[in-house]
């Protein structure tokens, strides 16, 4: 049973210790997940060149791989910033966007899964289906089925890789070596928001960078990032303000929010 203490305390230490999180991630998201890691009390960093992904992930206390705009250089240059972060015992998050739309976007996440063998993976429904088989069928980068559709794939995924899946929907699943975790929060404005998936990776990131258990951090990342979509929705008309009102309600987050917001089994 996720735990509105537990949340609250891992949200604490990422306001005290304000863990570096390296993000590789994609050129439409860049500025909303480095302002909601910074809202958050986490430090980005937005670094792609392969000359220097090594170093930064080495400073880094989670590296976070996003395939939003992908190319051949920025998934080279995951490889080894993944590599040397799980070398130093750093996780590692993926979030493979889009992965099931074309060829080439999903050989590159499965080449992750073998090469990096990433601590948290996090995506749609459609993108967790089509890590284990061909036929996802995503919409874009939308999914064409519900997060309890891609339950079955998270936890093969979650075996074949030893790691933690989360499932991203109206209610948001977490697959890991304590179980399953259903996070509720959130609000249908979200998916209005492009890059708000994204966030939610970033987030991760931010959380198991304070969090060793990486199934708790993964659900306490989701349910911070819902209950901030709930509050900042009752302040918002349409997407354009919510996005404001969403890195407000990150930043202003109290403990009575969550205690009394959290929806979780």
């Amino acid at each position: 049973m996720l735990k509105a203490s537990a949340v609250w305390h891992d949200l604490q230490q990422i306001r005290l210790e304000s863990p570096l999180v390296h993000n590789i991630t994609n050129y439409v998201a860049m500025n909303t997940t480095a302002n909601a890691l910074l809202a958050v009390g986490a430090s980005p960093v937005m670094a792609h060149a392969i000359e220097e992904v090594e170093e930064m992930a080495a400073l880094a206390r989670a590296v976070v791989l996003n395939l939003g705009t992908l190319s051949p250089p920025w998934i080279d240059a995951m490889v080894k910033a993944g590599m040397k972060a799980k070398q130093l015992g750093r996780p590692v998050i993926l979030d493979p966007v889009g992965c099931g739309a074309t060829r080439f976007r999903t050989t590159s996440a499965k080449r992750l899964l073998l090469e990096v063998s990433p601590s948290i993976i996090r995506g749609n429904a459609s993108e967790i289906m089509s890590l284990v088989q061909a036929d996802g069928a995503p919409k874009g980068v939308d999914s064409t089925h519900g997060s309890e559709d891609g339950l079955k794939a998270a936890k093969i995924l979650a075996e074949r890789y030893h790691c933690v899946v989360t499932v991203s929907g109206a209610v948001d699943l977490v697959v890991g070596q304590g179980g399953l975790a259903r996070i509720s929060n959130g609000h249908p404005l979200m998916p209005k928001v492009t890059g708000l998936g994204c966030t939610a990776t970033a987030l991760t990131g931010a959380f198991a960078a304070v969090n060793p258990s990486l199934t708790a951090a993964a659900a306490h990342a989701m349910a911070v990032m819902g209950i901030a979509g709930e509050l900042a929705a009752e302040r918002s008309p349409g997407p354009g303000s919510f996005q404001v009102h969403f890195l407000d309600a990150l930043h202003q987050l109290q403990e009575a929010d969550v205690v009394q917001r959290l929806r979780a089994s």
